[in-house]
């Protein structure tokens, strides 16, 4: 209980500062924990780091449950929600770029979303499941960022609207054709 505590802490921390601000004693104070508390679980920043960046990548893979019956409908409902909650997203892009320069850090980045683009693309009937996967993953990725912080962040729909899901909708059902 504490160790989420502390990572969703330094998730929404991260989203809000970036990771220069990411700290043990900024968690500690921004958790209402006693000084201390923080590096008791992570003894240091990169072991911090790690830490949030896994707990990231589990709440995504509970996220990320496409509904069989509306593979697109439940994907866009999904990125439509990320959009809404922007801390999980915010961070996990600050935790890419962290790991651009700490190669430690890229295979906890490379985690569930693409294993599951991969067994949707082989139920879907691709012929190369695996890079229709990561083709797929690249997309959503793409389009996540595109819609948080980049050009479509100002002219897209609203995030958290029936447009902006219907938006997200009609994407991902175009790239989800084999």
């Amino acid at each position: 209980m504490r160790r989420e505590l502390i990572t969703d802490t330094a998730i929404r921390l991260v989203a809000e500062e970036g990771m220069r601000g990411l700290t043990h004693r900024a968690v500690d104070r921004r958790a209402g924990l006693p000084e201390g508390s923080t590096s008791a679980y992570f003894r240091t920043r990169k072991a911090l780091v790690e830490g949030f960046v896994a707990r990231l990548a589990e709440l995504e893979r509970l996220d990320l449950m496409p509904d069989p019956d509306d593979v697109a409908g439940s994907i866009a409902r999904t990125l439509d929600s990320w959009l809404v909650e922007r801390d999980r997203t915010l961070a996990r892009y600050a935790a890419m770029l962290e790991a651009t320069h700490h190669p430690e850090l890229t295979s906890i980045l490379a985690h569930s979303p693409r294993e599951q683009a991969t067994a949707l693309a082989a139920m879907l009937g691709h012929e190369d499941p695996e890079r229709a996967g990561a083709h797929f993953t690249a997309f959503l990725e793409g389009l996540l960022f595109y819609r948080l912080v980049g050009a479509g962040s100002t002219s897209g729909p609203t995030p958290g609207t029936q447009e902006s899901v219907d938006d997200l909708r009609l994407a991902v059902e175009k790239a989800l054709r084999p």
